[in-house]
Parts: C-alpha cells; structure tokens; sequence
C-alpha cells in the first residue's frame, strides 16, 4: 500500500503548530503510521519509557476539552497581556496566533484523535535529577517519539500541535483515562485534517544565533562551497 511521503527537510522546515482541525476520522492505517513512526523514536537504553492513549471516545474528549478550556483561558489572558507592547505586523501575527489558540479550545473536542502522552520516571535514566536545576533529561526519552509522530502527520498531511496544558490537570486525567499511580502525563496533542492550508512556512532562530563554536558564545563559521 502506498501513502504520502515528504522529504524529511520538507517536513521539518514545514511543521507548525495547526490548530483548527476537521472532525473528518482518520483512518485506521494512516493512524497506524503515525504511531509507528512514535515507536520508531530513540530512548535510553531503548526502554521506550512513554505510552500513547488514542483519545477517540467522544465523552472522554468533552472531560479533556473542558479541563484544557479552564487552563487555556488563563494561559490566554497572560498572553494577552503580553500583546500591548507590539505594534504592526508583530501584533497581528500574535493576533492570529491567540485567536486559532482560542479556536483549539473551543473545538479541542471536535478533533478526531487526541494523543495524550504518558511516562514512568521509573523506567527513566534521569542523570539530572540531583543537579539544582529543574530535570528535562527524562524528557528525552519521551519528546523524540511525539516529534516522530508529528512529523509523520506532516507527511500525511494531518494537522497537530503539541499542548502540555493538560498536565496542569494531571489528576483529573488519571481518572478520566484510568492511568495507574505510576504513570504520569507529559503531552496532548490533537489531530485532525486540517482547514485551509494547514502545514507551512515557519519562522526560527538562525543556525548561528542558536550554535557555538568550541565554546559558548564563540560564533560557528561555515565553510560553505558554492553549487
């Protein structure tokens, strides 16, 4: 059987955050993929410490939609705050970003398929959880599969965006999705077909802002040859 396939760059330098998704389903084979790509990722000493609940149940997506409404509407309003200093293009790009947040949040139930991500720290080589710092190592252990999967909706072309608001709310999802003691949340992610374009052009940091030479701060020269 054949499906789409995007050049790995493509998708990479294509993946943004798509939030108003159709209530189309998705179909079974391609929800597959998407979930073998996840499986496919990296982790240490390949424990592959995380689980994946496919949320389709209509009445558990409502009891998700309406904990994520509560947390996004004050996360919404210290966004907003943070608007009155822009002006211009910079404001309505901001504008835009608000409002197809606000959009999630009105039809976060409508999505077809919400991944909620899960992981036990007991299977986790966490290197860092004595350091003074907040600990993310764990994290690497259960990120790389959520991109994967994410990357791979690119290639399909199915809208998704990565929320960590629900954690907020960790206890209320543990009794909704039955999720045992020892395991904790770490991720939505809402998906769906997307209305209008969905996937695109996105804006980041150059590479030499963002990587050093030898040492932190030393600016990384490139060699490039011409074509």
């Amino acid at each position: 059987m054949t499906h789409p396939s995007l050049p790995l760059y493509d998708a990479m330098s294509t993946q943004r955050a798509v939030r108003r998704l159709r209530e189309d389903p998705i179909p079974d084979d391609v929800l597959k993929r998407l979930l073998q790509a996840g499986a496919w990722a990296p982790s240490g000493g390949n424990l592959q410490p995380w689980r994946v609940i496919v949320v389709r149940d209509d009445q558990r997506k409502q009891q998700l939609a309406q904990l994520y409404q509560a947390q996004w509407a004050v996360f919404a309003a210290q966004y907003q705050k943070g608007l009155a200093r822009l002006t211009g293009e910079a404001l309505a790009k901001q504008e835009r970003i608000l409002a197809s947040g606000d959009y999630l949040s009105e039809h976060f139930a409508s999505a077809p398929v919400v991944l909620v991500y899960c992981f036990n720290p007991k299977l986790m080589a966490i290197t860092d959880s004595d350091l003074d710092r907040p600990s993310v190592v764990g994290g690497g252990s259960v990120y790389p599969a959520i991109q994967n999967t994410m990357l791979a909706c690119v290639s399909e072309g199915i809208g998704c965006t990565l929320t960590t608001l629900l954690c907020l709310e960790e206890a209320a999802m543990k009794e909704i999705l039955e999720i045992p003691k020892d395991w904790h949340t770490c991720a939505a992610v809402p998906i769906g077909y997307p209305q209008g374009k969905g996937h695109g052009p996105i804006t980041r940091r150059a590479v030499e802002e963002q990587c050093f030479a030898d040492r932190f701060g030393d600016p990384l020269v490139f060699q490039v040859t011409p074509p």
